[in-house]
């Protein structure tokens, strides 16, 4: 697979409308999209229409022709680029340090202790459930 790389805001907006959407045509998307602030109407359908290709050439969408229009669905799960751009910012910012965005985090936003240890306890639930899957692919993998 290729390397992701970080999608401009625009981009990330026309990938958000697919994730949710699953799969959509160029009309779809431009419906789904918030008015474009700078004149308060909906996008240009070719703007649309040139930045979905862009995420096309790019490996992030796949379509499907009918007829002379196309039907397009994200070929890149949301998890993995939520996963990419996540590890990215804690490098630049944080120095790829998970405490030190979280210690930033508690200290901006005031987070009490009750709340950062529902946090904690969220994110051990979290990993315990993603080990116990790879230990069910581990047992699947030895089996075959």
């Amino acid at each position: 697979m290729e390397k992701l790389e970080e999608l401009t805001r625009a981009e990330e907006q026309i990938m958000q409308v697919l994730w949710k959407l699953k799969s959509a045509f160029v009309k779809d998307i431009v419906k789904e999209l918030p008015l474009n602030p700078k004149n308060n109407e909906p996008y240009a359908y070719n703007t649309i229409s040139t930045i979905v290709r862009i995420l096309e050439e790019k490996g992030f969408v796949g379509h499907t022709a009918h007829g002379r229009t196309h039907e397009y669905h994200p070929l890149i799960p949301k998890s993995q680029y939520s996963n990419f751009y996540l590890k990215n910012f804690m490098g630049k910012y944080f120095g790829g340090s998970f405490e030190k965005m979280v210690s930033f985090f508690v200290k901006q936003n005031d987070v009490a202790l009750d709340e950062f240890e529902d946090l904690m306890k969220y994110v051990e639930d979290g990993l315990k459930e993603e080990d116990q899957g790879e230990d069910t692919n581990t047992n699947t993998n030895k089996e075959e």
